[in-house]
């Protein structure tokens, strides 16, 4: 398999110092490698959350300090970005998320 499609993560709080970035791994498509993005976005906002918090707080949080995943295609395009990935309503999910948690039923 060709493993074209590498994800590499920088920290917001480290912001443009690449002795911060870390490689997550390389993948066969572009699909799995949007995923992975997506996945470290999302664990890094869940990392900010913190009872009463905003939407838009929950979003200064990972501007100022999360994890900041993006695909490298070699190509210098950029066909994932974090930034405009994270909307004030996949905040408010997350946040309904946590407050609902262990309050609901297992899905069945």
């Amino acid at each position: 398999m060709n493993d074209k499609y590498k994800v590499f993560v920088d920290d917001n709080y480290h912001y443009a110092d690449q002795s911060e970035r870390y490689s997550v791994g390389s993948y066969g498509s572009l699909p799995e490698a949007i995923d992975k993005c997506k996945e470290i976005t999302i664990n890094s906002l869940k990392h900010f959350y913190e009872k009463g918090i905003t939407p838009d707080k929950l979003s200064a949080q990972w501007s100022m300090f999360g994890e900041d995943p993006y695909v490298f295609t070699g190509e210098g395009s950029v066909p994932f970005s974090a930034r405009k990935f994270i909307t004030i309503e996949l905040c408010k999910e997350i946040i309904e998320t946590h407050q609902n948690w262990g309050q609901s039923k297992v899905p069945e």
